[in-house]
């Protein structure tokens, strides 16, 4: 049975996700960041994320290399940061207040949450990489609402749901 591609964009669609900044370094120091939503927790024990990447991506060859990697949760109120990490013309770093933990990886300052972490192991995954990492350091810095997309826009939560 072959599945047809916008039919399952439109399924995957119907779920709804936050949305990340997933960011690193190049061997030359040079930040490197992008929007993504195929984020999720793996294991508490030892604490594991992962992300899936696009293997056309701009930035594929930064993460490919990268020993380290950070995720950036982002806040209802930062679809701009969103959407610029998501233009591939964009100058994603500019005029955003960034600080650097163990890893290297560059974490958006105001960020709703950010998680600092090693790259535990890589698998293919199509034409994506899925990226497993380990979290080596965290901090919740606000409780904000997420930032949500849903449906190919962004979205918010709703009071009492």
């Amino acid at each position: 049975m072959s599945i047809d591609p916008e039919a399952f964009r439109a399924v995957l669609g119907r779920y709804a996700t936050g949305v990340t900044v997933v960011t690193t370094r190049d061997a030359d120091g040079t930040p490197y960041g992008l929007t993504v939503n195929s984020f999720t927790s793996v294991s508490l024990d030892p604490p594991l994320v992962l992300f899936c990447l696009d293997r056309a991506a701009g930035s594929f060859a930064a993460f490919e290399s990268a020993q380290g990697f950070a995720v950036n949760i982002l806040r209802a109120d930062q679809s701009g940061i969103s959407s610029r990490f998501a233009d591939p013309a964009a100058k994603r770093f500019a005029d955003e207040p960034i600080e650097t933990w163990g890893s290297g990886a560059p974490i958006l300052s105001e960020a709703l949450a950010a998680l600092d972490c090693t790259v535990h192991a890589r698998h293919d995954g199509g034409d994506h990489v899925i990226l497993i990492g380990r979290v080596l350091d965290l901090q919740l810095r606000t409780h904000d609402d997420p930032l949500l997309y849903w449906c190919g826009a962004y979205r918010q939560l709703a009071p009492g749901v």
